[in-house]
């Protein structure tokens, strides 16, 4: 048999291509001769047809070991659209009834299916393993192979057990392993775990040059999302969250702004899940809400972009992530949103794993931070973490930082004080460790080592750790340090640094720039940022609340907050249902207050000829979220705050904020049940005094007034949140 003829003839009638990409011919034929094969090829490079030609090629059925019930459906769904009877390709998982079963094993047995796609653990399950081990396996390709290894992004146990599994089936059964991301690490574990070593490796280059990366500091994210996605209309993206709850959320807010969303996770019925993926690739909606459960099959070659809204725990994760975005060629934008709030958050998660887990975890995690925090090219940092080198140059500015202005430092001195540290003390150190040197910063391991007495410890004090930071980063990135992986993340000074301490040189390094984003409007301290805020206008607002507080007899931040205030002055809001979507306003408080500031902004408006910002049509969800009406009614039946905090696996004090967030909105509680058990009576008449006089609602004030021996922060919040919905809602 000609197999170059035979695999053009069946490239051509079969899936309707001409010629191959990068390595799928040399790939294909490495699998057709029988040869275990490992491929390593990033999303979009087309790693799919490397395992399917040569199965309808081959005699018998190759079993495709896959994570995902969504992918196998997809690939199958595709396989039998180009054209090939539905027996060609069938799956086996949870999700098929009895006869359903019977009839994918009669296609096997006839020869008809070139294709099963199985879950780890389907392929482990005696019956099957009995079943397959009667029929003819031509190979078996372990696609997302990634999941094997610890340190890869998504790791799961039973697919360690796969090569035990296929010396079950039979001797001699070649196996393609396939990820599109692994770093030097997780290639070794693949390799190791399945028994492969001296299988053939293709490994293409990582970098997607037409995708163009860009870090945000999370502030503002919904409407920053929104103006985003307006930007960009009719282009389809995906916004991938780390929790179900913000997938929700955020896909409302997008529905609400006239942009067509649907959420997508794991909670879902595998129905409503199947309907969203045929949507998306129908064009019916242009945006996909979503964990990272979405994206593994989908196969939408015309993702224009994919947002973070929530940093992941991975640079494997990410790089898999944003792959999706571009894979026909086009433009493809990542947009990752980045807060320190969120990495204590996955810090968190992380704190009750066993101790190896944990650190393996945090390793990977810092790579992230690194990622995010450093001002260097972020095609090279990705590359570099995937072992690939990248020169900077290369990039052609198709990522933030490379766009942006950047200051450069004099690195030598600070750079051979680092490497002299590392080699004189034997490569023992990771980061942390170094930072808290340079810092002085006294920890139990320092003094142990006595390096609490080393001449460089505290030595880097005068200047910020962000300085140490981006040098120790670049340290690496340009090859003068490695990171140990087996040894979780220690420093290891390379030939290149230990060259560079013999023959020192100039060498100028990039600082870190200090992440971008639009101001915050949930901070109270709004009054110290927005260059933008119409201070005319403020003052105008603020007469007009005096006045009203006079007339209805309350203090001023009854009726509106000062933050509340300033937002009007960047948003102009005319009408009461835009004064809604303003933050700390309601509905019940825009009614109840809002006519007069409305139409003095109005009025103004026009006097002045404003134009007012378009994106001040973006709402926030208009119900409130599942939790606050759970607050809500549980208030209504009177139970205690710290038991609903309990229920929902809250503090207190969290409780305190969403009932303050409530009724700040307008909303009125009735909370004297709670009160009256928290507060004695006589306290909560001097409270409610002075707040009625009180020309401020800070609670550091009032305890100053008050006094902090007979009163706590919380007893001055809660008193503050009953007088607000006893006298402003």
């Amino acid at each position: 048999m000609d197999i170059k003829k035979s695999l053009y003839d069946n490239l051509e009638s079969f899936f309707g291509f001409k010629s191959f990409k990068g390595d799928q011919e040399a790939i294909i034929k490495s699998i057709l001769e029988k040869r275990d094969t490992f491929v390593i090829m990033p999303t979009g490079g087309g790693k799919s047809i490397c395992y399917q030609l040569p199965a309808i090629m081959s005699e018998g059925t190759a079993i495709v070991v896959s994570p995902l019930i969504a992918l196998m459906k997809n690939q199958v769904d595709q396989l039998r659209g180009y054209g090939g009877k539905d027996s060609i390709a069938h799956f086996l998982n949870s999700s098929l009834n009895k006869s359903e079963i019977n009839k994918v094993k009669e296609d096997i047995r006839s020869g008809e299916t070139k294709l099963l796609y199985v879950a780890p653990e389907s392929l482990a399950k005696e019956e099957n393993i009995s079943f397959f081990k009667n029929v003819k396996i031509s190979f078996v390709a372990v696609d997302e192979a990634h999941c094997i290894s610890e340190w890869g992004h998504d790791f799961r146990p039973e697919y360690r057990r796969i090569r035990d599994v296929i010396n079950e089936l039979g001797d001699d059964i070649p196996i393609i392993a396939l990820t599109a991301t692994a770093t030097p690490k997780v290639q070794s574990d693949i390799r190791k775990n399945l028994r492969m070593n001296n299988a053939t490796v293709f490994k293409s280059s990582f970098n997607r040059e037409n995708l163009f990366y860009e870090v945000r500091a999370k502030k503002d994210v919904e409407r920053e999302i929104v103006r985003f996605i307006r930007n960009n209309a009719e282009k389809s993206g995906i916004i991938y969250c780390l929790s179900r709850k913000k997938v929700e959320e955020i896909a409302e807010i997008l529905n609400l702004n006239g942009i067509k969303a649907l959420p997508y996770h794991a909670g879902l019925e595998a129905k409503v899940r199947a309907d969203t993926q045929d949507k998306f690739l129908m064009e019916e909606v242009h945006v996909i809400v979503a964990t990272i459960a979405f994206g593994m099959g989908i196969d939408k070659p015309d993702v224009r972009f994919v947002i973070h809204h929530d940093i992941p725990k991975s640079l494997e994760g990410y790089y898999q992530e944003t792959g999706r975005s571009g894979r026909d060629g086009g433009e493809g934008h990542c947009l990752a949103f980045y807060s320190e709030k969120d990495i204590d958050k996955l810090l968190k998660f992380m704190k009750d794993k066993p101790v190896s887990e944990k650190e393996i975890g945090t390793q990977i995690l810092n790579e992230v931070i690194d990622y995010s925090e450093s001002a260097v090219c972020r095609r090279k940092q990705i590359l570099h973490y995937f072992g690939e080198y990248f020169d900077a140059k290369d990039c052609h500015n198709m990522c933030d930082n490379c766009r942006a202005e950047k200051e450069y430092f004099d690195a030598k001195e600070g750079l051979l004080s680092v490497l002299k540290f590392i080699r004189e003390e034997g490569n023992r150190f990771d980061t942390e460790y170094m930072l808290d040197i340079l810092m002085g910063e006294i920890t139990q391991g320092n003094t142990a080592y006595k390096h609490d007495k080393h001449p460089l410890f505290g030595q880097g004090k005068n200047e910020n750790i962000s300085y140490w930071k981006a040098l120790i980063r670049q340290a690496e990135l340009y090859g003068f340090l490695e990171k140990n992986i087996d040894q979780y993340g220690l420093l290891v000074l390379t030939q290149k640094g230990d060259d560079f301490i013999s023959s020192p040189k100039e060498m100028k390094f990039i600082l870190n720039r200090e992440l971008e984003g639009p101001t915050d409007p949930d901070k109270e301290d709004l009054k110290h940022t927005n260059e933008a805020l119409d201070k005319n206008l403020l003052k105008m607002l603020k007469d007009l609340r005096k006045k009203v507080s006079k007339q209805k007899s309350l203090p001023p931040f009854v009726i509106f907050q000062d933050f509340s205030l300033q937002e009007m002055c960047t948003h102009y809001p005319i009408t009461i249902e835009e004064l809604t979507k303003i933050h700390g306003v309601g509905r019940g408080k825009a009614m109840r207050f809002g006519k007069p500031f409305i139409n003095l902004i109005k009025e103004y408006v026009e006097e002045n000829d404003i134009d007012r910002p378009d994106d001040f049509v973006i709402k926030s969800a208009s119900g409130r979220s599942a939790l606050k009406i759970y607050i809500i009614q549980n208030i209504d039946r009177k139970i205690s705050l710290e038991d609903i905090a309990d229920s929902k696996g809250l503090t207190y004090n969290e409780v305190l904020d969403e009932v303050e967030s409530i009724v700040n909105s307008g909303t009125r509680l009735n909370l004297n049940y709670f009160v009256d058990e928290m507060v004695d009576q006589d306290y909560q008449d001097e409270v409610y005094d002075y707040f009625s006089a009180a020309t401020t609602d800070s609670i550091e004030t009032a305890l100053d007034e008050l006094g902090e021996d007979d009163y706590s922060y919380e007893d001055i919040q809660l008193m503050r949140i009953k007088f607000i919905s006893e006298f402003g809602n």
